[in-house]
């Protein structure tokens, strides 16, 4: 690899990724630094669902949970799907996701269990996102 490609490399993975094919899916990747812990998100956009997915100093993939709208008075189911069994980290997460976008909602996280400032810094900055790329329902 020449030494203009690792410039073009370390350009992109600094920048916020983008892409919408032609499929209609939106991938949003991005880092954001906070407290002197560096935050990886990447926001897959299908349809009726988001994919997202939360890395914390690492590339680790963590737990996996899903969450969605039950029938019939609306209240939000999540499961874990992998890991997650002792650790509620990430379930909280996705079901606040699920009602601030109304959509289903599957949601990979590997934030430590013992730092609730750094999980809910890590919903603030995602929550931020998905409003800016409207993601979100409207406040009614």
């Amino acid at each position: 690899m020449s030494s203009n490609d690792v410039e073009i490399a370390n350009e992109l993975s600094s920048r916020e990724q983008f892409d919408e094919g032609e499929s209609g899916v939106q991938v949003t990747c991005f880092t954001e630094v906070s407290n002197d812990s560096t935050l990886h998100f990447q926001i897959i956009r299908l349809h009726k669902q988001i994919y997202a997915w939360i890395g914390y100093n690492s590339a680790k993939f963590g737990h996996l949970y899903a969450a969605a709208s039950t029938r019939p008075n609306n209240t939000i189911g999540v499961t874990a799907l992998i890991g997650g069994s002792s650790d509620n980290t990430g379930s909280g997460i996705a079901r606040r996701l699920v009602l601030k976008t109304g959509l289903n909602i599957v949601l990979a996280c590997n934030i430590p269990k013992n730092n609730p400032m750094l999980e809910a810094n890590a919903e603030k900055i995602l929550v931020q996102k998905l409003i800016s790329l409207g993601y979100t329902k409207p406040k009614i």
